[in-house]
């Protein structure tokens, strides 16, 4: 017998912003323990970046509005993403420094964990579903 997932819906407008780093806010969409995946809504304030960090599974995003420059954008031979496009990140990719010079939302699902790194490659911190989960929480908390 075939057990058949529940489709799932979630209205983002009655949501609250999470906080995930400084500057940058999600929307837990959804979360799965079995493969590792989550997806969530990101809004990142203008001058806001991620730290260098490794994707230990494959990412996806898709741009909704503002600008990300990734490695240093388009004019250092990284990306510069904006509305509208969509990016593929494989296995292993490390991101130096991930820049939104605007604020910028857009959509990511990674398929498992993100390693942030030092400059030595040295793991300072490691983003899971699991810890989605747990800052979602902590604002849901903070909020009733």
């Amino acid at each position: 017998m075939v057990r058949v997932q529940p489709e799932e819906y979630v209205s983002t407008r009655s949501m609250s912003w999470a906080a995930l780093s400084p500057g940058i806010w999600m929307k837990v969409l959804r979360l799965s323990a079995e493969s590792g995946t989550w997806t969530v809504l990101l809004r990142a304030e203008a001058g806001a970046s991620f730290a260098r960090h490794r994707h230990l599974a494959a990412g996806e995003y898709f741009m909704l509005s503002g600008k990300m420059e990734v490695r240093g954008g388009a004019q250092a031979g990284g990306v510069t993403a904006v509305a509208g496009d969509y990016g593929w990140e494989p296995v292993s990719v490390i991101h130096d420094h991930t820049f939104f010079p605007e604020e910028t939302e857009f959509l990511f699902t990674n398929h498992g964990a993100v390693q942030f790194l030092d400059e030595q490659g040295n793991t300072t911190s490691v983003l899971d579903w699991e810890v989605i989960e747990s800052l979602a929480q902590a604002t849901s908390a903070r909020a009733a």
